[in-house]
């Protein structure tokens, strides 16, 4: 199968698998997606869904947060890993959004990526699901994945990001990017992927399997 074949197969069959999207993380705007987007690295979307409910109910503005210490954020998110770090660089970057940019999440991923804690990933995603610009947001799921699909050599996350935006087209991107989220969770997992029961990879590599 050419590689053009195989992402117009793959678009098709994560269009039939997941033709709605819903965003994995719970928020209620901008600034409690970034926050929750921030928690994530390292820690599963169901535990931050878990954590966030009890932050944001103290803190679910820049305004709020900075009243909290760093140690009363950490205690908080502390089932989320990397506690220290995490809470520290929440309450830096709702210091920078109230004084740079009037208590609002910058629109620019340029903005975005120079907030503590936030990288490109982290940035994409809220540019993605926030304010609707096309990005694809790489995670481990979607780095595996285009891997396995032959869709990237699979070097680091940064050549992947730039092989599936080359290969997919830019409308279909913010979507795209969770259909293989839900794809690699549901059906091709690092551990313990099944084949037979993967019908993307069963089709991709029906000849290896032969």
């Amino acid at each position: 199968m050419k590689k053009a074949d195989r992402v117009a197969f793959i678009i098709q069959k994560l269009e039939e698998l997941y033709p709605v999207t819903p965003i994995p993380l719970d928020h209620n705007d901008e600034y409690t997606l970034l926050v929750s987007v921030l928690l994530s690295a390292q820690c599963t979307d169901k535990r931050v869904n878990e954590i966030t409910p009890f932050l944001f109910a103290k803190a679910n503005n820049p305004y709020d947060m900075v009243k909290l210490t760093i140690d009363e954020i950490r205690e908080i998110i502390k089932p989320c890993g990397l506690s220290p770090f995490k809470s520290k660089a929440i309450h830096q970057l709702s210091e920078i959004i109230i004084e740079k940019h009037q208590g609002n999440v910058p629109q620019t991923f340029e903005e975005l990526e120079a907030l503590p804690g936030v990288g490109h990933k982290t940035a994409s995603v809220v540019m993605s699901q926030a304010f609707g610009v096309a990005a694809f947001p790489v995670d481990t799921h979607i780095h595996r994945l285009a891997e396995r699909w032959k869709l990237s050599s699979g070097k680091n996350v940064d050549q992947t990001e730039k092989d599936l935006k080359r290969l997919i087209p830019k409308d279909l991107w913010n979507k795209a990017h969770l259909q293989i989220i839900f794809y690699g969770r549901e059906f091709c997992p690092a551990r313990g992927h099944h084949v037979e029961n993967c019908i993307i990879c069963k089709t991709i590599h029906s000849k290896e399997l032969q």
